[in-house]
């Protein structure tokens, strides 16, 4: 029994992870503009700053937090803030064309990621085949963005780029004076960094927002 409630909470945090594609795509189909996108993104980093504060500092015990955070976010900041922080720094650091599908590197690639992994350790390595995955998930939702921008060369190599860094922050959590480097914060700049890299140095598009 024990095995089938812990699936059952992993697939609950995988579908809750994946729900930010939905924040994402109100940019890519045209119902928010880029600074209004930014600004939603501001709030929702706002509100799960409120929410991480009540819960540390003023012991907010939702029945939610049980399933939807692991063991070791008990006493830190938990996976959504990071997730929300992330997504939203890249938002409004980089042009939409590298922060886009940074973002889905995270809300897209990492769920599916998750599912095909095995229960592990925070700061454990994923299996070869897990991380292939997440990297052709990564480079599949890259190359649409990336490449119109700057070229089947440059916006090819870019995504890439982006899906190895992507893949990277996926695979390998540190563990820094206790405290677990979540992929959650790791996964979009990472990947945007990466791909902005390529961009910058091929003098291909403008890497900045």
């Amino acid at each position: 029994m024990a095995r089938s409630r812990v699936s059952t909470d992993e697939l609950q945090r995988r579908l809750v992870h994946a729900s930010g594609t939905g924040l994402v795509l109100l940019y890519v189909f045209g119902f928010l503009t880029w600074g209004e996108f930014g600004r939603l993104m501001l709030f929702a980093s706002a509100v799960a700053a409120v929410l991480e504060a009540l819960r540390l500092f003023v012991g907010l015990d939702w029945a939610i937090y049980d399933r939807l955070t692991r063991p070791y976010e008990e006493t830190n900041v938990a996976g959504y803030a990071l997730y929300a922080f992330s997504l939203t720094a890249v938002v409004l650091v980089f042009a939409p064309y590298l922060a886009v599908p940074a973002a889905l590197m995270l809300t897209v690639g990492d769920p599916i990621s998750g599912l095909l992994s095995t229960t592990r350790e925070a700061a454990e390595t994923k299996r070869v085949e897990t991380l292939g995955a997440m990297f052709l998930v990564c480079l599949l939702v890259s190359a649409p963005f990336l490449v119109p921008v700057a070229g089947a060369a440059a916006g090819g190599l870019a995504s890439v780029a982006a899906a190895l860094g992507a893949t990277a922050a996926d695979g390998f959590k540190p563990v820094i004076a206790g405290y677990v480097i979540d992929d959650n914060l790791s996964i979009p700049p990472v990947a945007a960094v990466a791909g902005g890299a390529v961009l910058a140095v091929a003098g291909a598009a403008p890497v900045l927002g």
